[in-house]
């Protein structure tokens, strides 16, 4: 099996594994969708539009990055693969109360533990890292940044939302939670 095949596969699974989240914890709430406010429909349209510009990208190699492309494809998978075991760290924490739309239940808890001790929005920080991880395999900075600059201004639209709807169900518990906690980089944002 060749490295090339190895992330064929992971990107299947990992795009089946959001299609499948998508499916079966999407709340059908009209009062989430409003939440939502089109984040969700925003974040799918946006990923798979900057994946399509960055592969088109890429097959031109407009700025191959320095060096032999093999440390790169490697540390890629890495960092993709840290962030899917982030994500599913933090959707596990959450359980029943993950949904892929902005909705909260109205007997629904504050999580604070697990990931969410560091982080208010692991699930997204893992994302993120899965995106850059995808950037480096690339082996290009200009298809890199096509991919990961539109998607990380998605991400960070769906956490102003999020965090809205946050405030709004939880009041001051929340503020004291986002005072302790960090958005989406431990002791930075």
């Amino acid at each position: 099996m060749t490295l090339s095949q190895i992330l064929i596969g992971i990107g299947v699974v990992y795009g089946g594994s959001e299609v499948l989240l998508a499916l079966l914890t999407r709340s059908h709430s009209n009062v989430a969708r409003g939440a939502d406010r089109g984040s969700l429909a925003l974040l799918w349209t946006v990923i798979v539009l900057a994946i399509l510009a960055a592969l088109r990208v890429a097959a031109r190699r407009p700025g191959p990055l320095p060096g032999p492309a093999l440390p790169w494809v490697l540390a890629g998978l890495a960092l993709l693969l840290a962030g899917l075991a982030l994500r599913w760290s933090a959707i596990l924490t959450l359980r029943g109360a993950f949904t892929v739309d902005v909705a909260i239940a109205h007997d629904q808890r504050l999580v604070r533990h697990g990931p969410y001790r560091w982080l208010r929005h692991p699930a997204y920080t893992g994302n993120l890292l899965a995106f850059l991880g995808m950037a480096l395999v690339l082996v290009d900075w200009i298809a890199g940044l096509t991919l990961v600059v539109p998607i990380t201004a998605a991400f960070l639209y769906r956490v102003a939302v999020e965090e809205c709807a946050l405030r709004t169900a939880f009041g001051d518990e929340y503020e004291q939670y986002a005072r302790r906690t960090r958005r989406l980089v431990p002791f930075l944002y």
